[in-house]
C-alpha cells in the first residue's frame, strides 16, 4: 500500500458528491469504500482552488479503481504525490475543510 496527496480541481457542483457520501454509497464500494470515503470526506480546498486530500491506495497507475468509480465524474486534472502515511494530512491540515465551505460550482 501507499500513500499519495492527491490534487483535483472539481467539475463543477460537488452536491451529488456529498450526497453520496453522506448516503454511505461510497463507503460501501469494494475494495477502496471505506479509504475513499474517508479522504473525500476529509478533503480540504487550496487558496488556489485545488481540492487536496490524502489517499491511500493499492492500484498501479495510482487510484485507478477509484478514478473510474467516483473520481473522474467530479473532477479533473487529478494529481497524485506519493508520502508517508499520514504526512499529507499534515501538508494540509491548515487548509479548510472542503464540506465546510459554499457549495462548489
Amino acid at each position: 500500500m501507499a500513500d499519495y496527496l492527491v490534487r483535483a480541481r472539481a467539475k463543477g457542483d460537488l452536491r451529488a458528491l456529498k450526497e453520496e457520501l453522506d448516503s454511505g454509497a461510497i463507503v460501501r464500494m469494494k475494495p477502496f469504500g471505506n479509504a475513499l470515503d474517508f479522504s473525500l470526506k476529509n478533503a480540504r480546498t487550496g487558496p488556489d482552488g485545488w481540492i487536496v486530500w490524502e489517499e491511500n491506495d493499492y492500484c498501479t497507475p495510482p487510484l485507478a479503481m477509484e478514478r473510474a468509480a467516483v473520481l473522474d465524474r467530479y473532477f479533473t486534472d487529478l494529481s497524485v504525490e506519493r508520502v508517508p502515511q499520514g504526512k499529507g494530512w499534515e501538508r494540509i491540515d491548515d487548509l479548510p475543510r472542503l464540506w465546510d465551505a459554499a457549495p462548489q460550482e
